[in-house]
């Protein structure tokens, strides 16, 4: 069945609410409005009051309440209008949620959702990637899936695991990347990656959004002779390490991309990992590819020019080839 990104993510909830009536929903706008970019819309109806509920504009609540119901034995879905403002609950994510299991054996499955990214022209407080404060926390598991398969599969894996998952989902890719996934019950596991591309001469390591922007340039080298593989890391935390060093083996160069700014970016966790763990099979530096370091611009011209794009990692991939 052909279906948008959002519309796999939605089916992911709905299936597992109805498949579990332990599993609700609650956020802002999720009820009535059916969420900020319709993935609720229908829930309300369908599942009633007490199993989709509307909040106050106040994430830390948000957080708190999913926290106080998943200790309680339920399956809370908490969705965080924007990612960016992740950082209204922080306190209770990683301070209270995280560490829960090792402080007291505590299991906490609670899936927080959070729309992230830029190319919707949203400006500094609607469009960042701020995956890597959360991949700093252990305790949590951090997820970003870059195609409708992968976002209906792990939806359902981090709705069914026993501990904190933030689940980033592209704002950019909702309505935008469409793709056949199976009509039957499945999950995408969290922790492994997906060799989404086989090839010999370069591996590029990414995830979220730009895994398509990595397809373009494999189709770019391609046309050149050059034969490009691509890693979809799709699960933070964890962290796939073996999947990502067999890769670099093979290839001997690779390109670390991602849409987050440069600075304190999974990427350097990535590339420390290939450089510690790998250094005798690379025939080049590692590379990364990422936004600068600076807030994401409302101005579209500016934000073209902020974000990861084709031409840049081309760029950087010839530098790569060449070297």
């Amino acid at each position: 069945m052909l279906v948008t990104y959002l519309e796999a993510i939605r089916q992911g909830i709905w299936e597992e609410m109805e498949r579990d009536p332990d599993v609700f929903l609650l956020g802002e706008d999720v009820g009535v409005y059916g969420g900020p970019f319709k993935i609720s819309k229908g829930m309300l109806e369908h599942f009633g009051a007490r199993r989709v509920i509307d909040t106050p504009l106040a994430e830390a609540a948000i957080a708190g309440a999913a926290i106080g119901a998943a200790l309680m034995g339920l399956r809370p879905i908490a969705e965080i209008q924007y990612a960016d403002f992740l950082s209204c609950a922080f306190d209770q994510i990683v301070n209270f949620a995280a560490k829960c299991r090792y402080r007291w054996g505590a299991a906490v499955p609670m899936v927080v959702r959070a729309p992230c990214g830029g190319g919707v022209h949203a400006g500094p407080f609607h469009s960042q990637c701020n995956e890597a404060w959360f991949v700093h926390t252990p305790g949590l598991k951090v997820v970003m899936p870059a195609t409708p398969h992968d976002a209906k599969g792990l939806i359902k894996a981090s709705i069914r695991d026993n501990d904190p998952v933030i689940y980033f989902e592209h704002k950019a890719l909702y309505r935008r990347i469409k793709q056949e996934i199976p009509e039957g019950d499945y999950t995408v596991p969290i922790g492994p990656a997906a060799v989404v591309r086989e090839g010999r001469d370069l591996s590029i390591i990414t995830y979220g959004a730009m895994v398509w922007v990595a397809q373009e340039v494999a189709d770019t080298l391609d046309q050149e002779g050059v034969s490009v593989e691509i890693v979809d890391v799709r699960t933070l935390l964890p962290l796939d390490e073996a999947t990502i060093l067999a890769s670099v083996r093979k290839t001997s160069r690779v390109l670390v991309l991602h849409e987050a700014t440069l600075t304190g970016g999974v990427g350097g966790e990535i590339a420390a990992r290939i450089a510690e763990k790998a250094f005798d099979c690379l025939d080049a530096p590692v590379v990364r590819v990422a936004a600068p370091d600076t807030p994401v611009p409302f101005s579209p011209p500016l934000e073209e020019a902020f974000l990861p794009n084709a031409a840049k990692v081309l760029e950087k991939a010839r530098w790569l080839l060449a070297y």
